[in-house]
């Protein structure tokens, strides 16, 4: 659905954002999350590991 392609597309450059080591709350704010904790679990859905690891491994996609 349109929606999830859209949820797919935030979660995609919230991940860049983290690898570039940009700290979670900045990350979920500029990918369009009023709440951190909102943004934590829409990741780890996606993910299924966390915004905090991502960042802190900075790993490749």
């Amino acid at each position: 659905t349109p929606g999830q392609y859209i949820v797919w597309w935030r979660m995609q450059i919230a991940w860049s954002l983290l690898n570039s080591g940009q700290l979670v709350s900045q990350v979920a704010e500029k990918v369009g999350y009023q709440s951190e904790s909102s943004f934590s679990r829409a990741f780890y859905k996606m993910f299924s590991t966390t915004a905090g690891k991502v960042r802190r491994n900075k790993t490749s996609t």
